[in-house]
């Protein structure tokens, strides 16, 4: 499949991360079906969606996006909690769930049963193996990884992460979709040896011994920031980057 046949996008999971990459795929003109498992947590979605900080609204008031875009992404993005609406006629599902390994190779076990053949399963886990995941399916040339970053409607960087059994047109085709989004991907291979891919892998080396800094009572968490900032041109430093989004450490640990 190449991404020119690419007509609608399912979303696995509406939180935060979810929500920001259906909003993205909605506002570039792909209708797009975003599924969680509760009414409440699609509300919530919805509500970020429009009115959260990177938000459509927010979007439009900087001129980011035209009254016509705002309308027509909201338009675009259905919201449901049945896995069989998510995944009918859907052309890639872009996974975006909690980051417990059993939880993800149970949803692709069921991905792969109710997605037609075509359709492309990728994951936007930030360090499980991918191979991992596909292994459960009868399509592993058609599993690939696609990490994106928070907050998603904001953040550049799209990683996409090939294993040794993906297609060259399943990579290309995700890589040149994370194009048409407005993203810069880059092309890795999947990796078991250690957690991470580039970005995460590389930042989480650095949070380590900026909190070792901090912890030695050698600087504050502000003076890290300050010093990152106006020593390297950080947009912010690693202590801000945490509380904006939470701590960068591995799955199901939530430390660094």
């Amino acid at each position: 499949m190449k991404v020119e046949d690419i007509k609608k996008i399912g979303v696995l999971g509406a939180g935060l991360m979810g929500s920001g990459i259906a909003q993205v795929c909605a506002t570039y003109g792909y209708p797009v079906t975003a599924r969680d498992v509760s009414e409440e947590l699609l509300n919530k979605a919805k509500e970020n969606i429009i009115n959260g900080r990177f938000g459509l609204k927010a979007a439009l008031s900087r001129g980011k996006i035209t009254q016509e875009q705002y309308e027509k992404a909201i338009e675009n993005i259905t919201f449901t909690t049945s896995m069989k609406e998510l995944c009918k006629d859907a052309d890639v599902i872009i996974e975006a769930i909690p980051e417990i390994l059993h939880v993800k190779i149970k949803a692709f076990r069921e991905l792969d049963e109710l997605c037609p053949e075509h359709t492309i399963l990728a994951s936007n886990t930030s360090g499980f193996t991918i191979t991992a995941l596909a292994a459960p399916t009868n399509r592993p040339d058609r599993v690939i990884g696609m990490h994106w970053f928070n907050p998603a409607p904001v953040m550049k960087l799209v990683e996409v992460v090939k294993t040794n059994f993906n297609s060259e047109e399943t990579v290309n085709c995700i890589r040149d979709l994370s194009i048409k989004l407005g993203k810069t991907p880059i092309v890795i291979k999947d990796s078991d040896v250690a957690y991470g891919f580039v970005a995460n892998r590389a930042y989480l080396a650095l949070a380590r011994e900026c909190k070792a800094i901090v912890e030695e009572g050698i600087a504050t968490p502000e003076q890290v920031d300050t010093a990152l900032k106006l020593g390297y041109n950080f947009p912010m430093g690693p202590f801000e980057l945490f509380r904006l989004t939470g701590p960068v450490g591995r799955p199901e640990s939530g430390k660094v």
